[in-house]
């Protein structure tokens, strides 16, 4: 692709005939009934209601028409197919992940030759010997929607369990199979979700929720979820319950074995900002007692690895940046805790043992940075990498060796070898992408001043030689929520944006964990407004700096991050060209009542919680403030799919509604909705490139941009 884009200077000339086609859309009736029900008093219009019924015939009509509306209106796009052949180019690239030694003495490790819809797990009898294929999840299905969750090998090596998903749910099955040779065995679970499979004795622990509703098995609330055992050979209705809280229907109880098989961990959260602990020292039996560790959600920790019977566990507790303490696994408790890795100016986000040392990774300004350091604290050395980005690392005690995987916006995720007596690191892997060169491309980070002050960084990456003269197109991402940190990292998608003079800009919101609780909480419940003037701010600093204009400015983000975009173009309607909110929560008043959405409510708060909380969440509830008096809107794409179990499509398809009978200016208020698909995670790459072409079709011809697409 050219430098620069063909239509910079004749924008106007393409986008007339462009708004033109818009006006001629005539959106389909959606199913209403004209709900309107009372929080605390007050009103609230629900009047798409019938569209959280995703299985009744009038709601399956409505899909069906709206999705004939955005396909017919994609066609229009005259390089819609250029682009999603320039992306499938850019997709077909080798992608490797770090290769990580297990019990049965092989390493195993993920790879993707290229435009494969899933990954596949090989194995080797050593990091650098011809590997064989272990589990192919595209053989699982014709179109690549049964995705491979998760691997967990016995402590023997001897059998592996693995789960699947299947069209992007949270439901996830678990199978089992002899590692040796690959022979799948009978054990079969089902209704499992949010779990692994962790193995002790001839059998593994896993978390599951009663069969739901037939009909409703994507929308319904989930409660009441339990741990059970599975013995080998046995069938699932014979599995031992092992923990359940009958007092809290809504939290989540994982379960988790020490590498050396000696301790059982029983998590606890969906409640508060962190997660309660429970151990079972396994050397006194299966049958030993629960020792509590922490009995409240307020503080997260999580156990690294019980060495020598003392437990190495990473915590938030009396550290909001993350320090890393011991105690004894026969007595675990607070009182008995040593500190090991203190408290520092960076976030500490991980920690793995790599022989009798650790590898600490911390996040200093959004990036990452990691140390080597002793059992006993003491920093060794600083494990140095290419540029500011985002890694994780592969490593255990018993691991000889040390790999870590490094990406960032214009690095390709690469694969190294550590040596952790030399502190040398060795390329093993990378990837090499037609047309694209990483020189040609500059990532810098701004710090920038939001609505109260507050000082908020700011990735922006673009092609060398740019100029800023303010006719640029942004493309604007963003979170803000759930102490999720926006880090760098690799996006072959992204690069069609930028190698046709594109800007693509990451906002690290407050919401995120980029500084701690303190920035977490800063963008919660009573505070969630912080985030949507974060991300107004950030685009008017691209505005005042000269990257921009509003007429060139896109905003997009997914989840919450759909929130956040619904949310900021009610707020600013003006400020934007094209938004794009995917999977979004877009009704602040109802999505605790929906499959896990009560699990939110640490971040937002309900409608349920007082007064004071509903009047809050319903002045920013995307699907409550659309505008209805002719103030133009941006054009907007809202993305779904039919099997989004985490966030139920019901979201997108009331916004969407709401948003077609609203009188918001003349430009396009579509909707696309993909079939069997989730909420993103386990997508085939067959489906992400199909969506990626329709958003840029989308965006550039709303910006009245023709892209010089490379052949």
């Amino acid at each position: 692709m050219n430098d620069m884009i063909k239509a910079l200077a004749v924008g106007a000339m393409v986008s007339a005939p462009a708004a033109s086609a818009i006006a001629q859309i005539q959106y389909p009736q959606a199913p209403s009934d004209g709900t309107v029900y009372e929080a605390f008093g007050l009103k609230v219009n629900d009047n798409y209601r019938p569209l959280e019924n995703d299985t009744a015939a009038a709601t399956l009509a409505w899909v069906k028409a709206e999705n004939k509306i955005t396909d017919s209106y994609m066609s229009r796009v005259r390089y819609r197919g250029d682009i999603k052949a320039r992306l499938k180019v850019l997709n077909s690239y080798l992608k490797s992940g770090a290769p990580s030694l297990e019990n049965d003495g092989m390493y195993y490790f993920f790879e993707n030759d290229g435009l494969r819809n899933q990954s596949v797990l090989y194995r080797q009898a050593t990091p650098t010997s011809s590997a064989e294929v272990f589990i192919d999840p595209n053989q699982l299905s014709a179109d690549g929607t049964v995705a491979l969750k998760g691997v967990y090998q016995s402590h023997d090596g001897r059998y592996t369990a693995y789960t699947v998903s299947r069209n992007g749910s949270d439901w996830v099955e678990i199978f089992v199979m002899e590692t040796q040779s690959r022979k799948l065995l009978d054990d079969h679970i089902v209704w499992a979700k949010f779990t692994g499979a962790e193995w002790h004795g001839d059998g593994f622990y896993y978390s599951a929720y009663d069969r739901p509703e037939a009909g409703k098995e994507f929308s319904n609330a989930n409660e009441y979820h339990r741990v059970y055992y599975h013995k080998l050979g046995t069938p699932q209705q014979a599995d031992e319950l092992v923990f359940e809280d009958r007092e809290q229907p809504l939290h989540f109880h994982s379960v988790g074995v020490s590498n050396d098989d000696t301790a059982l961990f029983i998590y606890g959260s969906g409640e508060g900002n962190g997660n309660s602990l429970m151990v079972r020292d396994l050397r006194q039996g299966d049958d030993a007692p629960w020792l509590v560790v922490e009995a409240t959600q307020s503080y997260e920790i999580a156990p690294i690895d019980v060495v020598d019977g003392m437990i190495y566990m990473l915590t938030s507790d009396n550290a909001p940046k993350y320090r890393v303490v011991k105690a004894p696994l026969s007595a675990p408790q607070k009182a008995n805790w040593v500190e090991v890795v203190p408290e520092d100016d960076g976030v500490l986000v991980g920690a793995t043992f790599a022989g009798d040392k650790l590898v600490v990774t911390y996040d200093r300004d959004a990036s990452h940075h990691a140390f080597v350091v002793d059992a006993d604290g003491r920093v060794l050395r600083e494990i140095k990498f290419p540029a500011c980005g985002s890694v994780s690392f592969s490593a255990s005690r018993k691991q000889p060796e040390v790999f870590y995987e490094f990406t960032s916006f214009t690095y390709p995720r690469s694969v190294y070898s550590y040596d952790m007596t030399t502190g040398e690191s060795t390329l093993l892997k990378t990837s090499a992408i037609e047309g694209f060169n990483p020189d040609d491309y500059v990532t810098e980070q701004v710090f920038y001043t939001s609505k109260d002050g507050t000082r908020v960084p700011m990735f922006i990456v673009y092609r060398r030689g740019l100029k800023r003269d303010g006719s640029n197109p942004v493309y604007l991402y963003g979170y803000g929520g759930f102490n999720v940190p926006l880090n760098p990292g690799f996006s072959a998608n992204r690069l069609l944006w930028l190698e046709n003079g594109g800007i693509y800009a990451q906002a690290n919101l407050r919401g995120g964990s980029e500084y701690g609780e303190a920035w977490h909480e800063a963008g919660t419940r009573m505070n969630k407004v912080n985030v949507f003037d974060d991300f107004i701010a950030a685009a008017e600093y691209m505005i005042t700096e000269g990257w921009t204009t509003r007429e060139r400015l896109v905003i997009e983000g997914g989840s919450n991050g759909g929130l956040l975009v619904g949310a900021c173009v009610n707020m600013r309607p003006d400020l934007f060209a094209v938004a794009i909110p995917r999977v979004g929560v877009m009704d602040m008043m109802r999505y605790h009542l929906f499959t896990i959405g009560w699990n939110w409510a640490h971040d937002y708060g309900t409608a349920d919680d007082s007064l004071e909380m509903a009047r809050y969440l319903l002045d920013y509830s995307p699907i409550h403030n659309i505008r209805n008096d002719g103030t133009p809107y941006p054009a907007i794409l809202v993305t779904t799919a039919d099997h989004d179990d985490r966030v139920v499509p019901a979201h997108s398809f009331k916004y969407a509604a709401t948003l077609q009978a609203a009188d918001t200016g003349v430009r396009p208020k579509l909707i696309r909705i993909d079939s069997n698909a989730g909420h993103g995670a386990g997508k085939p790459m067959e489906k992400i490139i199909d969506e990626w072409t329709d958003m840029y079709s989308f965006i550039y011809y709303n910006l009245g941009i023709e892209p010089d697409i490379k052949k």
